[in-house]
């Protein structure tokens, strides 16, 4: 959020008058797009819904109706006196046998099958001592190891009984005998694709529907999803546990029905998303009407910025042209809105400043120049190297070679220094009075300290302002070095490199450090330490507030000064 309102701050001013005026604009036109969206969706889910309920009531009614009139063909073979009599009389011969068979079984069963085409095959188990006549009349024994067989004998009520493959449904009851004498247990093949062929017809894509019996098994299973939907992976024990729960409630919608005939529970459901798809027109409806707002608003936008923000554009131009040096304004302005009188008072500011820069500055300028060349005029730099020429030929002659380095050290030292009145000079001159002040400081010290130079060869050609390090090489010896109270000899490094379009020197002493009382404030308050203010403020007048100097200390374990300037090649 920060970095946000430190963005908007940034933008020009006419550009935060466009975002400003869009954002407003924006925030109600896409609060009632999304509201209008949400209440069709909302709609359309609830129609959905409905569509899903009528769906699955006519499924629903369709599945009881065919139950039902199983369980009534059913009960009219096992209500069958005839056919009970049959099954449950004691034979003595074939032809006995033979006769039950063709007048009895073969033409009942005969009759239900041609009345009802879906039933593929029907028969009868029985122990009795009747043979077996084909698929029709089986002993009991076939069906004895079913896991179904037991809970047959304990009623007399219709069961159906689907195949672990969900490809054969039976219906199988008990015979009504009240002698008990024989078992007699009947079973109706029904084609089973046929009988659920209308639940793959309910929708044309993304529905599922499941059918459980009072057990919790699949009767069928029917799913038309791809395989990205969520439920595709999904066991119908998992999706039957979410869809109860309501943890798929955002993705689908689903209905319930129970059979009571059957004893079966319909699960049919749909995914969101289907629904979702028919307002997808809509939806490109309202983002064509959003977006040709956008458009209308960012023009209406940047055309009412641009009306109000080119005067201050105008002022700006004005304002930079000031800063180059240019004083005349050229931007008037006669509306008298706060902009109009921003204007009027800047124009009266300028010939204000017009006029004390004229009267007053030049003036002191020139006054100031004139002090200089006087000043300039009292020193005669050739009498100065004269005279130090003549001490170190006096000193060469009569064999004191300390008296000629140190007159030697101090003309390089001055030369450089007063650099024939220039404010900038190159790098290898300004290392030459560093070096040559550090040799007279050495001679001074008795060599009592060390010296380390690490300076890259191709800073040396780069120019600078002049006197910035030798300040920086005093305070290191006369407050640093000078006042070591550790175990060991001082040691003095200066180190020049360039990083990226930088310079960077830094000097390194091993003094008695900086206390942090005194190092926080050593750039901005004068200090013990000379000079080091002044440079500071040098090098940021010249050359911008990201240069300087930058400190580091620490107590009996030394200092170290860096200065960062820009590479600059002009002289």
């Amino acid at each position: 959020m920060y970095k946000f309102v430190i963005w908007f701050k940034n933008l020009k001013f006419r550009n935060k008058i466009t975002l400003t005026c869009l954002v407003v604009s924006l925030v109600p036109i896409i609060m009632l797009g999304s509201f209008s969206y949400l209440q069709i969706r909302n709609l359309l889910i609830n129609r959905e819904k409905e569509v899903l309920v009528e769906s699955l009531s006519q499924a629903h009614n369709s599945l009881e109706h065919m139950t039902t009139s199983y369980f009534d063909v059913m009960s009219y073979i096992i209500w069958d006196n005839n056919l009970t009599i049959a099954l449950n009389s004691n034979y003595n011969n074939n032809f006995e046998m033979y006769l039950a068979y063709k007048e009895v079984i073969d033409p009942l069963f005969s009759t239900v099958r041609s009345l009802h085409n879906e039933i593929e095959a029907i028969t009868v188990y029985s122990n009795n001592n009747i043979n077996p006549h084909g698929n029709i009349l089986r002993p009991l024994s076939d069906i004895e190891d079913s896991n179904w067989f037991n809970p047959i004998l304990d009623t007399t009520v219709p069961h159906f009984i689907v195949s672990s493959d969900k490809h054969q449904l039976d219906i199988v009851c008990q015979l009504l005998n009240s002698t008990r004498q024989y078992t007699n247990i009947i079973k109706m093949n029904i084609n089973y694709p046929e009988t659920f062929a209308p639940l793959s017809t309910l929708f044309d894509n993304s529905y599922g529907i499941i059918i459980i019996d009072d057990d919790g098994n699949p009767v069928y299973e029917y799913e038309n999803f791809s395989d990205k939907e969520a439920v595709y992976s999904m066991s119908h024990y998992q999706l039957l546990s979410k869809l109860n729960e309501g943890s798929l409630d955002k993705d689908y919608v689903f209905e319930v029905k129970y059979l009571p005939t059957s004893n079966w529970t319909v699960y049919l459901y749909r995914p969101i998303s289907t629904v979702s798809a028919a307002a997808s027109q809509i939806t490109i409806t309202i983002f064509f009407i959003i977006i040709t707002c956008i458009l209308f608003l960012l023009f209406a936008s940047y055309s009412l910025s641009k009306v109000i923000v080119r005067p201050l554009e105008e002022l700006t131009d004005n304002m930079e042209q000031i800063e180059s040096g240019n004083l005349s304004v050229t931007v008037t302005q006669e509306s008298t809105d706060e902009i109009g009188i921003l204007i009027q008072r800047f124009g009266y500011m300028v010939n204000r400043i017009k006029y004390m820069i004229d009267e007053v500055y030049k003036s002191k300028i020139l006054q100031q120049k004139y002090e200089m060349k006087a000043l300039q005029a009292q020193i005669s730099p050739h009498f100065f190297y004269n005279s130090l020429s003549l001490i170190n030929s006096k000193a060469i002659l009569a064999g004191h070679e300390d008296i000629s380095h140190m007159a030697q050290f101090l003309s390089s030292f001055y030369r450089t220094t007063l650099n024939k009145g220039k404010n900038t000079t190159l790098v290898k001159d300004e290392f030459k009075n560093v070096t040559s002040y550090i040799q007279i400081q050495l001679m001074m010290h008795s060599y009592t300290f060390d010296v380390s130079y690490d300076i890259d060869d191709d800073i040396l050609n780069y120019t600078m302002l002049n006197l910035l390090l030798q300040p920086l090489v005093e305070n290191a010896i006369v407050h640093g070095i000078d006042h070591k109270e550790s175990v060991g000899r001082g040691l003095l490094t200066i180190i020049g490199k360039q990083s990226n379009n930088n310079l960077v020197f830094t000097i390194t002493d091993n003094g008695c450090g900086i206390t942090t009382h005194v190092l926080e404030s050593i750039l901005t308050t004068k200090t013990k330490g000379y000079g080091i203010q002044n440079v500071h403020h040098r090098v940021q007048l010249y050359y911008g507030k990201e240069y300087g100097l930058s400190y580091e200390s620490k107590l009996e374990k030394g200092t170290i000064v860096c200065l960062t300037i820009p590479k600059n090649i002009s002289c």
